[in-house]
């Protein structure tokens, strides 16, 4: 008998530490949207979120590559009021609560430059984060050893996903420079490389000229 409760328990314990990495992968999933996007020179890029009113949202976003690697941003609300405007910044972020109900508007402008193609990354997280387990905020006893280690797993895989998307982005913005930089290199060293060539060939035709022979002239009378 001791041994069949011992076994029940354990199945018991499988089962519900397979609910919570389920509710924990839910968790991790839900309440946000990421998108990498090109912006060509003078173009205009807008996003729609419908949203209730009451929710919190916040806009995340930075410019990967691109000229001076700065956009206009602007937010607008159902009714087309402005509640945020910004010029040529690299990234920023703003957080805002809806006081109405609608669809929101938010855009990304390279409308003021004429030659330079962005790439732009943002992070767009609609509401609070939700709970791990569905009755957290309300119960009253102490979490047990498991869902305390969920909860734990959790609040790090947050934090690694924060970091791998921080590092991803200054290694796309340095791999950029890097190969901005490499091109500018090549094209000084090919000019480089012609203006010797010239240099050299000029040198040569000189040298030669002193020592070319010159010959009279088949002027003088015989007699």
């Amino acid at each position: 008998m001791r041994g069949g409760t011992r076994a029940g328990m354990m199945r018991g314990g499988g089962m519900r530490g397979g609910m919570l990495v389920l509710v924990l992968l839910w968790a991790l999933r839900a309440g946000g949207t990421e998108l990498t996007f090109e912006l060509p020179d003078s173009d205009k890029q807008c996003f729609h979120q419908e949203l209730e009113r009451g929710v919190k949202f916040t806009l995340d976003y930075q410019v990967i590559t691109g000229g001076h690697y700065d956009v206009d941003c602007y937010v607008e609300d159902p009714n087309g009021r402005t509640i945020y405007k910004e010029t040529k910044k690299q990234y920023d972020s703003f957080p805002h609560h809806t006081e109405v109900k609608g669809v929101y508007t938010f855009c990304f402008s390279n409308e003021f430059s004429t030659f330079s193609h962005k790439t732009v990354y943002f992070d767009f997280q609609v509401g609070d984060e939700p709970p791990i387990l569905p009755d957290m905020s309300n119960r009253v006893t102490a979490l047990t050893q498991m869902e305390s280690a969920c909860v734990t797993i959790h609040e790090a895989l947050n934090t690694v996903i924060d970091s791998q998307t921080h590092y991803r982005l200054r290694e796309a913005q340095d791999r950029s420079r890097a190969e901005d930089l490499n091109g500018r290199v090549s094209y000084w060293s090919v000019g480089e490389t012609l203006i010797l060539f010239v240099v050299s060939i000029g040198q040569v035709m000189l040298l030669k000229s002193f020592f070319t022979e010159k010959r009279p002239g088949s002027g003088v009378a015989s007699t």
